[in-house]
């Protein structure tokens, strides 16, 4: 029997921890989180970038029609999604919990679970590694983009430039770091992957912990079974509609069955190890920042196992298709 992840335990742990002990996670805690915050969120993408390989990812370039899908899926369809469901949702949910929907929906693709899901059922590796990767990386301007977009549309101000600012400060300039260091620490990066995956997840645990604790202690979770209704089918139904949106439209271009499996991953995922930090970033230590979260904290696991089993089905066809 498989076990289970830790990590979506780790999460559900960290949102536990701090409904018990929000003080020392809250802003001014014991902790520092301001701080602790952003030094978490450099070494993630510090991370990244020293495990980011860029001889797999100039393999992935060609195939520019794939490219195009994967990325107007992304950034294109899915914050129109969003858009749509803040329409539905407008005076009926919590306004928190409106932008967590669109941010879920305007956030870049995973780069781990979309190579590894792709591999597993046999799809274009090296165009899988190349979208998630670009998608990472265009997130750091569409993601505030979008939601400047919305929230401005809404009666509520982003300040884009100082976000961007802040997203290429803690973010892309860490990622840069990371490549820089690979001549140098490349190798060991890569035999202590495992462990650096660990040190990764760890990190974003605490960004989840300090996240939640402002909420509890500004009592936000008080309608908390509506709430988790309303995301866990929000979730559900995003994640339904861009499966099926992503393989009718790869198959109408006439894509192979690589191709499509690849397309299928990549365009319908959405990252919560840049999300959360982003989260911090883009909104700070806003007392709804939890509520912000849910969507993709929810969305995260769906995603995985209805990934994980899709994989499978593709994994087991014919060697010859």
């Amino acid at each position: 029997m498989k076990r289970p992840d830790w990590f979506l335990i780790g999460m559900g742990a960290a949102v536990a921890l701090a409904w018990l002990f929000p003080d020392a996670g809250a802003k001014g805690g014991s902790l520092h989180p301001e701080l602790v915050n952003s030094l978490g969120v450099s070494l993630i993408f510090c991370l990244h970038g020293l495990t980011l390989s860029l001889s797999a990812l100039a393999a992935g370039t060609r195939k520019w029609q794939l490219h195009l899908l994967v990325q107007l899926g992304t950034f294109l369809a899915f914050p129109l999604l969003g858009l749509l469901l803040l329409s539905l949702t407008a005076g009926r949910i919590d306004e928190n919990l409106r932008t967590g929907l669109f941010f879920l929906c305007a956030l870049p693709s995973t780069v781990s679970s979309s190579v590894a899901l792709t591999a597993t059922a046999r799809g274009d590796v090296p165009a899988a590694v190349f979208n998630a990767t670009l998608s990472s990386l265009l997130g750091v301007l569409l993601t505030p983009w979008w939601l400047g977009l919305a929230l401005g549309a809404s009666g509520h101000s982003l300040p884009l430039g100082r976000v961007v600012l802040d997203l290429c400060l803690w973010l892309v300039l860490p990622l840069f770091v990371g490549q820089a260091l690979r001549p140098l620490l490349g190798a060991f990066a890569m035999r202590h992957k495992a462990r650096i995956g660990v040190l990764d997840r760890v990190t974003i645990l605490l960004l989840v912990y300090t996240s939640f604790c402002d909420s509890v202690k500004t009592h936000v979770w008080s309608s908390g079974g509506t709430l988790l209704s309303v995301s866990a089918l929000a979730s559900v139904l995003v994640l339904a509609l861009m499966l099926c949106l992503v393989w009718v439209l790869s198959r109408v271009l006439g894509f192979e069955l690589a191709e499509r499996i690849t397309a299928l991953f990549c365009a319908s995922k959405k990252t919560l190890a840049s999300g959360v930090p982003m989260a911090r970033l883009i909104f700070g230590a806003a007392p709804g920042l939890g509520l912000i979260l849910l969507p993709i904290m929810l969305y995260h696991p769906l995603q995985l196992v209805v990934g994980g089993w899709l994989a499978g089905r593709f994994a087991r066809r014919p060697a010859t298709s």
